[in-house]
């Protein structure tokens, strides 16, 4: 126990810091899941704790065979909340059948990349330097189109403000970029953030049965349960509603308010794929189309039939809308 007293105080503030706790899923969790026989990919990242502690980034990295007419195109698939990779493995396969290379990572706390076992590792911040190191610190990539799903808009989006240079095109799908200043954020963000906390046990599988228009089968709904073998491993799925800026003095909001800045001058070409039946966000994409340049003129499409979870129920029409915004958007 550290005095409180001058002294003390100092002796604390010069102690080395703490390496933060991470957890691991064992990989037999994933054994098996239904149309996920993908290969993983690892890559290790700086945690951002001061001490040096490494994180486990998982991605998925599929390619057209050699057979196969390469596009040259890179096409990174952003998940959201409480969603892995696996979210994609119905839109992947095309993708590459058109010739397109498919880049899927789990997001620190999701799917099998590690999992950092104190809620408060999570921050807002904190997962865009993640997925930052990930993409462009280690992965280098360049020239990407961005699938951006739920909170993989919030992240992707600030990414491609603060770093334009790396993006050639983007489709955003049920996804939004909150500044805290969007007033009343109604009724399901109310019940959502209560349940996120309070529901035991947390099952992702049947959030995600409950967003989408068709049922899942039970082996589907598991594999999304999959990387969670306990509540330790939920910390991160837990802490994301929570992390939504809300109010104009939200810790996000100011980082959020300059992204837009830089969104309202973009040209890049920016597509809106939202689903028809989405409760969540409804009619969410206005802003983007109305407010951001490379959205103007855009062929900006409505999945039919399809919740909020647009790749569990359309996942092979949404791989044509993106192949298609790939042909034709320069």
């Amino acid at each position: 126990m550290t005095v409180n007293t001058p002294e003390g105080r100092a002796a604390a503030s010069s102690a080395p810091p703490r390496s933060m706790e991470v957890l691991r899923t064992p990989d037999t969790r994933f054994g098996g899941l239904p149309g996920y026989a993908f290969e993983p990919h690892y890559v290790e990242i700086d945690a951002g704790d001061g001490a040096g502690t490494r994180l486990r980034v998982h991605y998925l990295d599929e390619r057209p065979d050699d057979t196969a007419e390469a596009s040259g195109e890179t096409i990174l698939l952003l998940h959201g909340e409480p969603t892995w990779s696996y979210l994609y493995r119905n839109v992947i396969p095309p993708l590459v059948a058109a010739g397109h290379r498919c880049v899927a990572p789990d997001l620190v706390g999701f799917g099998r990349s590690d999992k950092p076992a104190s809620p408060f590792a999570y921050t807002y911040q904190s997962h865009v330097d993640w997925l930052r190191e990930t993409m462009f610190g280690r992965l280098d990539l360049r020239d990407v189109t961005m699938v951006c799903h739920d909170w993989g808009g919030l992240l992707g989006l600030r990414l491609l403000a603060e770093h334009p240079d790396r993006f050639r095109r983007v489709v955003a799908t049920n996804t939004v970029l909150h500044t805290g200043d969007q007033g009343d954020m109604g009724p399901f963000y109310t019940q959502w953030l209560q349940f996120s906390q309070r529901a035991h046990p947390f099952e992702p599988g049947a959030v995600v049965e409950r967003g989408t228009a068709t049922d899942l089968d039970p082996a589907v709904r598991a594999a999304y349960d999959a990387p969670f073998p306990d509540e330790a491993h939920l910390q991160g799925v837990r802490r994301f509603p929570l992390l939504i800026p809300i109010s104009p003095d939200d810790e996000a909001a100011p980082a959020n308010r300059k992204a837009w800045e830089v969104l309202e001058t973009l040209r890049i070409p920016f597509l809106c794929a939202f689903s028809d039946r989405d409760h969540v966000l409804g009619d969410a994409h206005t802003p983007m189309r109305e407010r951001i340049p490379g959205a103007q003129g855009q062929p900006h499409t409505t999945i039919t039939n399809a919740g909020h979870f647009v790749q569990e129920d359309r996942g092979p029409r949404l791989a044509a809308v993106i192949d298609d915004f790939v042909r034709t958007a320069r």
